[in-house]
């Protein structure tokens, strides 16, 4: 499996941002891909996750209401759109597979990781 996460830049605050996600070498259907994120000096946490059969989502406190996570499984691609971004959304943004289907917000429950993409967010 991999898995090659995009979209990342430098905007300022109150601004929006599109990351992908795209996923080769999956052979199961039934799976979920999560988004975490990683400031300096943080430990990673969780951001969203999307179910690929269903498309049930799940978002962290401090994105809800501003973040969307969506799914083109034509595409094997999840995508993050990041609207209203604060300064403390600046991190790096990882996206991640867990096989199963169940979804968890436990960054050790996933097996398979992309190289992550770096978000800046100006004040």
């Amino acid at each position: 499996v991999q898995l090659q996460a995009s979209g990342g830049g430098l905007v300022q605050a109150g601004g929006s941002l599109r990351l992908s996600c795209a996923a080769s070498g999956l052979t199961y259907s039934t799976y979920a891909v999560g988004w975490f994120r990683q400031a300096p000096g943080k430990e990673r946490e969780f951001v969203a996750v999307i179910r690929r059969a269903t498309g049930d989502t799940y978002y962290a406190n401090p994105v809800k209401g501003r973040f969307t996570i969506s799914r083109d499984n034509a595409k094997s691609t999840v995508y993050l759109q990041m609207n209203s971004l604060k300064p403390e959304d600046t991190a790096v943004y990882y996206c991640a597979v867990r096989f199963g289907s169940t979804w968890s917000v436990k960054a050790n429950e996933y097996g398979h990781w992309g190289q992550g993409t770096l978000v800046t967010v100006s004040s």
